[in-house]
């Protein structure tokens, strides 16, 4: 992937902004339209999320393991509800 620290380093910032923005739109429809609506939006953000994590991110993180977010292996099912 990218051998370059400091583009990498970018690269990270700027696909974790466009997953956390993903991730909040989901939370917004979620909240704010039916729930098939929000079932089927969520479906479409998935597809776009999965190759930013698994072809960008994650091969990015093998390279550069100082770049991965404190918690990004962490188990979701495991969070604490609110």
């Amino acid at each position: 992937m990218i051998s370059d620290k400091d583009v990498a380093r970018q690269i990270s910032d700027l696909m974790l902004d466009a997953f956390n923005r993903i991730e909040d739109s989901c939370e917004l429809v979620s909240r704010s339209v039916p729930q098939q609506e929000a079932a089927a939006y969520s479906q479409a953000a998935d597809r776009i999320i999965q190759p930013i994590v698994l072809d960008l991110l994650e091969p990015l993180f093998a390279r550069h393991p100082d770049l991965k977010p404190a918690h990004w292996d962490d188990d979701p099912a495991e969070e604490p509800s609110m």
